[in-house]
């Protein structure tokens, strides 16, 4: 893997997981052996960064990144972005801790990324992508807020809220990570169209999603809100861009 796509970073940013961590870490280790790992903890006070510090002392792969408290997802990633970026890695990978991403499926994010892809996305609405576990209500909020989406930004990406995906660190670089202010789903999306509209190639994997087992999902209203008013404030001023292009 090393030959082809250089160095590999999978960032997981925790908050309170101290009983998903060693469970997630150990799958990744065990499904790619050569790639790192970076645990970006935002001061867990279930001491989640403490058990991460001790896999990291057993583990050259693993690594530990404190963040003073707890600043949201989109924060969290920009950190692991900068981190990774500062130390050479060519491939960076978003994944949740609690399971719900599959590690035995990153290999096929990583294959899109070989065979050109600068962003790779683990699609749940593409053909071959489900969702498992997920209650009626959470897959109507997802498909509907992926649906607005498509609508409002003129993007073909079906899931622009997924949150398993891989990116080059060129891709990052383009698209200016260090400008992010979103966070959460909307944060994805953000991220998604800025790689659009810098005309990069993405590509969407189908994977399963599994329903987090452990722990409590970090979803709330304003997360929600964010997501509603930043899509329609972005596709509201991409309008007279979009027009443009049809002429």
């Amino acid at each position: 893997m090393e030959r082809t796509l250089g160095r590999v970073l999978v960032i997981v940013p925790t908050y309170n997981e101290r009983e998903n961590l060693p469970l997630i870490t150990g799958r990744v280790r065990a499904a790619l052996p050569d790639v790192d790992l970076l645990v970006a903890d935002d001061n867990s006070p279930d001491g989640t960064g403490k058990i991460a510090d001790e896999q990291a002392e057993h583990d050259p792969h693993i690594h530990v990144l404190h963040r003073p408290g707890k600043q949201g997802l989109g924060a969290a990633y920009i950190a692991g972005f900068q981190w990774g970026l500062e130390r050479g890695y060519d491939v960076l990978v978003e994944m949740d801790a609690d399971g719900s991403h599959q590690p035995e499926e990153l290999p096929k994010l990583l294959d899109a990324v070989a065979r050109g892809a600068d962003l790779a996305i683990g699609s749940r609405w593409v053909p071959g992508g489900k969702v498992v576990n997920w209650p009626a209500r959470r897959e109507l909020l997802s498909r509907g807020a992926n649906t607005y989406t498509r609508i409002m930004l003129g993007m073909r990406v079906r899931d622009a809220t997924a949150g398993f995906r891989a990116y080059r660190a060129a891709t990052l670089e383009k698209i200016g990570v260090a400008d992010v202010q979103s966070q959460g789903y909307c944060f994805q999306v953000d991220l998604t169209l800025r790689t659009v509209r810098h005309g990069l190639r993405i590509a969407e994997v189908p994977i399963t999603f599994m329903e987090r087992t452990v722990g409590a999902s970090k979803m709330s209203r304003d997360v929600i809100l964010e997501a509603y008013w930043r899509i329609t404030l972005w596709g509201i001023t991409g309008l007279p861009s979009r027009f443009r292009r049809k002429r």
